[in-house]
């Protein structure tokens, strides 16, 4: 399954200089947020390709409604060709702004989907708008990432779990991925395209560029 990821920035290989070419054969794009609602339809409706996003921290237009085409999966898990999906909205809270929250809400909203993880027998992809403490993030109270991410991580070992919100420039595609356990953790600023991979025999091909120290790999959240 051919899946495209896209968050934070518009791409005019996927706007205004649009070529099908490069993105053939796509099945699913998942939206991690800071995108106009009008980008997310055009691209779902040029790809014929079925889409679902969570908000980031400046999607304030979306209040009207979803992108036409589009599913919010805000606090929701959805299955898609049979692979089960669990979106998770917002950035940290840092200035009282819409899609912004603490730690503990973010707890909470895990909490709450933990019953229907268990139902349908944990989570192969995880997308959200902000990244995992440790994994990706900054120290500034907006881009610092969530705890609960990594607790999330430690307790079901989704395939993925891909961000955006972090804004980098990739010279290499791999730079972007960081391998915890056994999760690709993909920050897909602008867009990133990949193959669903069933098998768990990954090498690290990623890195800690902001938190060298191994040590924040093995780092393991308490139980929520």
């Amino acid at each position: 399954m051919k899946i495209l990821t896209i968050s934070d920035r518009v791409e005019p290989v996927l706007h205004d200089q649009f070529d099908r070419r490069q993105f053939a054969d796509v099945d699913l794009i998942l939206a991690c947020g800071d995108l106009p609602p009008e980008y997310l339809s055009f691209v779902s409706g040029k790809l014929n390709a079925q889409l679902y996003f969570v908000r980031g921290n400046h999607d304030l237009r979306y209040d009207a409604g979803s992108p036409q085409g589009c599913t919010n999966l805000a606090d929701g898990l959805v299955q898609f060709r049979g692979k089960n999906i669990l979106g998770l909205e917002g950035s940290r809270w840092y200035n009282g702004g819409p899609h912004q929250y603490t730690e503990r809400e973010m707890r909470r909203k895990i909490r709450h989907l933990r019953l229907r993880i268990w139902w349908k027998g944990g989570v192969d992809i995880v997308i959200t708008h902000a990244p995992p403490r440790h994994i990706h993030d900054a120290e500034d109270r907006c881009h610092r990432g969530f705890k609960s991410f990594r607790w999330l991580l430690d307790k079901y070992s989704p395939h993925y779990f891909i961000h955006g919100h972090i804004h980098a420039n990739f010279a290499e595609p791999s730079r972007r991925v960081t391998i915890v356990n056994r999760t690709n953790v993909i920050n897909t600023y602008g867009y990133y395209l990949f193959d669903f991979d069933d098998t768990r025999d990954v090498l690290l091909i990623g890195s800690f560029d902001h938190h060298p120290n191994i040590d924040a790999m093995r780092y393991c959240a308490a139980e929520l």
